[in-house]
């Protein structure tokens, strides 16, 4: 993309959300949020709802990143970003539900402040997670953010060996100061982001267990239909049969070690465990 359409992509942006803050009284509140987790293929399923025709996306982003780094910015500018109710109501009259928008951020369910924020602002809203195998989910994180120049240690056993110290006390830090951005906390967090269930528990602490749908990632991608359906169910949209299904957003890499990836799955086998107990099912990469 050339510095010109950039800049005049960004003026496009910038004028549609003062519009939208202007008309934040007439716009669709989210019915859902895909809230990660990251790299576990949430790009390719907003893409996937995105087609439903029940599903009205925002302008311009699959994810506002409201709740977590945009916070301060006010709830009209965040409705600001949806379409306008007069479009639900016209879903009504086509398929006979009122239509639904939502977003995708994936740092929403790993960030310490995101989920008590959605508690409190949507209240009725439903939260989609996705899960992959922790393993691969950091191998894949570590090139993501070395590609984008957030990581500077090239090698990821090295990455893994500055994440304890990197994001040390990041946390209360945020927690104590609402406007403090923990880059470690969210760029380098591989473990911690893989540690799935202490996020989920939060999160079911926060908006209670039937607002939350669990997706594993590796079921949805090597046969997307029964899943997608089970979104839909979920979030009250009728089947839809005309869909194209796809992963977006993958990165190829290097093989890891054998060494290194039985390390990584001692890490998270307790974990792993626990997500079992909680789930009620055995996740793919532990069947």
């Amino acid at each position: 993309m050339t510095l010109a359409r950039e800049q005049a992509l960004r003026a496009v942006k910038s004028m549609s959300r003062t519009v939208g803050r202007l008309t934040a009284g007439s716009r669709m509140v989210p019915g859902f949020l895909i809230v990660g987790a990251q790299r576990c293929g949430t790009t390719s399923l907003f893409k996937t709802l995105a087609q439903h025709p029940g599903v009205l996306p925002p302008a311009y982003h699959k994810g506002v990143h409201y709740f977590d780094m945009d916070y301060h910015r006010g709830m009209g500018w965040y409705l600001g970003h949806f379409p306008s109710t007069s479009k639900a109501e016209a879903v009504r009259q086509q398929l006979g539900v009122r239509g639904i928008t939502g977003e995708s951020s994936p740092y929403y369910m790993f960030h310490p402040l995101a989920a008590r924020r959605i508690a409190k602002d949507l209240p009725s809203v439903k939260l989609l997670v996705l899960l992959r195998d922790p393993v691969e989910r950091a191998y894949s994180a570590h090139s993501h953010e070395l590609a984008r120049g957030y990581e500077s240690e090239s090698s990821f056993e090295r990455a893994l060996a500055l994440e304890e110290e990197r994001t040390a006390g990041e946390r209360e830090r945020m927690t104590a100061d609402p406007r403090y951005a923990s880059h470690h906390l969210q760029h380098n967090a591989y473990l911690a982001r893989g540690r799935y269930v202490e996020q989920l528990e939060r999160l079911e602490a926060l908006v209670g267990r039937e607002r939350l749908h669990v997706i594993d990632s590796d079921d949805f991608f090597a046969d997307p239909r029964p899943s997608f359906d089970a979104v839909c169910d979920f979030l009250r949209l009728p089947r839809w049969a005309d869909i194209s299904f796809g992963k977006h957003n993958s990165r190829s890499r290097s093989p890891m070690s054998t060494e290194l990836r039985a390390r990584l799955e001692a890490h998270f086998a307790p974990y792993d465990e626990r997500l079992t107990k909680w789930w009620g099912r055995v996740p793919s990469w532990r069947r």
